[in-house]
């Protein structure tokens, strides 16, 4: 008489059931991925609020502008020369601040939330849509320096009413951003040139296409 294993043998599983289960729970969760990844892609939107209110800043700065602007042409005849340049020089700045809100707003939207189509635009500039995120970043500072260096210089035509404390203060703070600019724009470049792919090597070839055996 044969034994008897005293061990219960293990159900056998069932392979094309728990197969279907499987694939089941893998579309299931390909599908939970999806969705997830649309939904944070569709979140850039978000952003888009943010670039119109800077889009309303520019139309803030253009009041400002034309208030200044009437301001220096009302007394334009009764001020020095040095005061009217210095006036002017306000308006610059505030050219300048909204130079860069504008290259905040197009180049940010067309980095971070959507592409703008600019095909029946004629004078469309050609820096728009191809400044990247380092680009943005290069120029917001530059237009930071240059609005710095606009603040140094009525600082300078007004000596007699500008303390040393706060031209030194004006000083220090502009030197600050050149320095982050010049950091900036070194560690970009180390940066490119350490992802930069080299050049596949070529062999030598003739005038017909063969390779030059090797003497």
């Amino acid at each position: 008489m044969r034994p008897i294993d005293p061990t219960p043998s293990a159900p056998k599983a069932n392979g094309p059931r728990a197969n279907r289960f499987a694939s089941s729970l893998g579309r299931g969760a390909r599908a939970l991925e999806i969705a997830l990844e649309a939904m944070l892609f569709s979140s850039r939107w978000l952003l888009a609020p943010f670039f119109f209110g800077l889009a309303i800043s520019i139309l803030l700065l253009l009041v400002k502008f034309l208030q200044e602007l009437a301001h220096i042409a009302g007394g334009m005849f009764s001020v020095s020369g040095s005061q009217l340049v210095a006036d002017v020089l306000g308006l610059v700045d505030l050219t300048l601040t909204a130079s860069l809100l504008i290259i905040v707003v197009f180049s940010g939207y067309e980095n971070f939330v959507s592409r703008i189509d600019h095909t029946h635009h004629r004078d469309w500039p050609e820096w728009m849509g191809s400044i990247d995120f380092t680009g943005l970043k290069l120029k917001l500072l530059s237009s930071i320096v240059a609005i710095s260096a606009v603040q140094i210089l009525r600082l300078f035509l007004a000596l007699g009413t500008t303390s040393d404390r706060e031209l030194r203060w004006s000083i220090i703070i502009h030197v600050v951003f050149v320095v982050s600019s010049v950091l900036l724009a070194l560690s970009d470049r180390i940066t490119g040139g350490l992802n930069a792919v080299p050049a596949p090597a070529t062999k030598n070839t003739d005038g017909a296409g063969e390779p030059t055996p090797k003497a």
